[in-house]
């Protein structure tokens, strides 16, 4: 190569670099590109429904009842069910201030009534600052969509796309929710049914697993068995559930309970109630596993294969937006690899479960750490 190409070559690697670093240092701390499924600190439909003397004082009234119950539901999606008897109890004018702003997706105004459906959002510092000040424990990292696999064991039979299931319809049933962990049933047509059955879900065949939830877009899969039995003691119709969570957890979680129906408890009543706290239950293992650890920091450096600027750029954003990493400071950048610092909080585990949730994978290289995207997708390897 003449002196001229050479020169070429390094002009064009020197301004490649100075795009990266002015992309770099223009970028936010923090941003909403990539990565999580959702936002952790918006709230979205709030129903509000009320009646005033006027149209616009029960438009008022009902923008601050929908900020409050808001305020209510994010602090149960970001907290353990043990500490709901301590959480803050605000007055209205304090949660305004942790409102950073608020839409009304949808409104109906009479005379002197007023529904609306508010998605809010939060300061996220100042709520963190909260939950810290009232020394509660909380995570705000939201899972990648989960699918359940309700399995009916009863007189001998074993249930899952078959029909009638009323384990199945009561997981239909189930009150919505808005918590960190988004829970979907699979349709249950013959694809489902090809893919895995009854026997394969609670022997926990990863693969066939992993298959039915990749056709939802869910990377774990939970399976819900359900055994029903009659009390021997009571008469009375009773469920034990073994409720397994297969895929990006740290380790395979199963948690089990019984529920007993009461005295003129239906059993579609008794299956639902279960159905919905075994769902509860899911979502606290989550927050347990991915809880903010603030005492316990960290520093990793990591290699990021690159193809290109807009996989580093699709990189970086889904990382700012990882809840358990504090700063991401740039060491090396090329054509083909940056390395960076993530210094992060917690054990490494808890890292790589918070980044598989941006569709991130870090494994260790030989003496090295390297970060890429889930399935390779816009690195370079």
């Amino acid at each position: 190569m003449t002196d001229r190409g050479h020169l070429a070559d390094r002009r064009g690697s020197l301004a490649c670099v100075a795009v990266l670093l002015a992309l770099w240092f223009a970028a936010p701390a923090h941003g909403q590109s990539g990565g999580q499924a959702k936002d952790a600190f918006e709230v979205r439909n709030v129903v509000v429904d009320v009646t005033a003397e006027t149209a616009a004082a029960a438009r008022e009234k009902a923008l601050a009842d929908g900020q409050v119950a808001a305020y209510g539901s994010l602090l149960e999606r970001l907290t353990l069910r043990a500490d709901r008897g301590r959480l803050p109890d605000l007055a209205r004018v304090e949660i305004a201030a942790l409102v950073k702003d608020f839409e009304v997706a949808k409104e109906k105004t009479s005379a002197v009534r007023y529904i609306a459906w508010l998605n809010v959002r939060f300061k996220a510092e100042k709520v963190r600052r909260l939950l810290i000040d009232y020394d509660l424990p909380f995570a705000e990292t939201p899972s990648k969509p989960v699918l359940v696999l309700p399995v009916l064991q009863a007189a001998g039979a074993k249930l899952l796309f078959d029909d009638p299931n009323p384990w199945r319809d009561a997981w239909v049933a189930r009150p919505p929710t808005d918590g960190l962990v988004p829970l979907v049933l699979p349709i249950g047509d013959l694809k489902d049914m090809l893919a895995i059955g009854a026997e394969q879900a609670l022997s926990g065949d990863v693969q066939r697993l992993a298959a039915v939830a990749a056709r939802y877009d869910a990377r774990d899969s939970l399976v819900a068995h359900g055994s029903l039995r009659v009390s021997e003691r009571r008469g009375l119709p009773e469920l034990e559930v073994f409720a397994t969570r297969y895929g990006t957890v740290q380790q395979e979680q199963t948690t089990v309970s019984t529920y007993s129906a009461g005295p003129g408890e239906s059993m579609d009543a008794l299956l639902l109630r279960a159905a919905a706290d075994v769902t509860r239950r899911v979502e606290d293992n989550w927050k347990r596993d991915n809880l903010l650890q603030f005492g316990q920091s960290s520093v990793l450096v990591v290699t990021v294969p690159i193809a290109g600027l807009g996989a580093w750029l699709d990189v970086r954003g889904r990382l700012i937006n990882v809840a358990v990493i504090n700063r991401v400071d740039l060491v090396l950048l090329s054509r083909a690899e940056v390395r960076v610092n993530l210094h992060y909080m917690g054990e490494l585990e808890q890292l790589s479960l918070a980044l598989a949730q941006a569709d991130l994978i870090i494994d260790e290289d030989e003496e090295d750490w390297v970060l890429r995207r889930a399935g390779g997708v816009g690195t370079g390897r």
